[in-house]
């Protein structure tokens, strides 16, 4: 079962990254690489952190408004298709996934294994900037037309590139934090596919066959651009790696495989 696979993908990272003193100073460890701050990222006049600059959905102050608008705009697809089940199961999507992110920080106190500064010490386990596009990402394939799904999955996995990468290169979030979003949005997805019945379920997607590798070309580029930074390549390459293995994360759980489980198939009568 999928959503089972990445669960326990969540686990391990906050297990191994947070839970144990050598995952915790090999993150911390990032900080130190460069300046302090964001202003040396290449992204950060687009992050809405530089007075009167535009966010990038949902960077800043847009996380709110951008995940209202996602909902609504779920809401009018269900109500279009009539596609009544897929609907809810979407909305469970983004509401679970959202949710469970403030249960979990709230509820999981980051623990100091190796004497961090205490600027170190705030629990943004999962992130939330990036639990953002990842589920409404995901619930947006479950509600679209199977013929629009594969760009539309395309589409979320290059915003989900670009903020994943950004998050951890600005310094809000740490690598663990952005996968383990990730990871949970892909769970929720599992789990809402693996609950529909057959007729409702997402089957296997048809899709341009150079899709997928233009698709992850462009993500890797995307990231790339969005996690650099001027005063280390290290950090560079560590937040554009984690933006990359997000949206394939994401691009694999909506596109690269069929959602129905063998839990749905019957046995052949003899």
């Amino acid at each position: 079962m999928p959503a089972l696979l990445y669960t326990l993908g969540f686990l391990a990272v906050y297990l191994l990254a947070i839970c144990t003193p050598w995952g915790q100073r090999a993150e911390n460890a990032l900080f130190d690489l460069g300046k302090q701050g964001s202003e040396e990222a290449w992204i950060y006049p687009l992050s809405g952190a530089e007075y009167g600059s535009t966010p990038i959905p949902p960077m800043e102050l847009s996380a709110k408004p951008t995940l209202m608008v996602g909902l609504a705009v779920i809401v009018v697809l269900t109500l279009v298709r009539r596609c009544w089940r897929q609907g809810c199961a979407a909305l469970g999507i983004v509401v679970l996934t959202t949710g469970s992110k403030e249960v979990f920080k709230s509820a999981m106190p980051r623990p100091d294994l190796v004497g961090a500064p205490e600027n170190l010490l705030d629990q943004g386990f999962p992130s939330g900037h990036t639990a953002i596009p990842a589920a409404l990402t995901l619930a947006a394939v479950l509600v679209v037309s199977p013929r629009i799904r594969p760009y539309v999955a395309t589409a979320g996995v290059l915003w989900l590139a670009c903020i994943a990468a950004a998050s951890a290169t600005m310094g809000g979030h740490r690598p663990s934090e952005v996968l383990g979003a990730t990871l949970l949005a892909c769970a929720y997805y599992g789990l809402a596919t693996w609950l529909l019945p057959p007729a409702a379920a997402p089957g296997a997607t048809r899709s341009p066959r150079a899709l997928p590798v233009i698709t992850l070309t462009l993500a890797l580029a995307i990231a790339l651009a969005s996690g650099a930074r001027n005063d280390t390549l290290t950090r560079s390459l560590v937040s554009a790696a984690t933006g990359f293995i997000c949206a394939a994360l994401v691009w694999y759980a909506a596109v690269g495989r069929p959602a129905h489980t063998a839990r749905r198939t019957r046995p052949a009568l003899g």
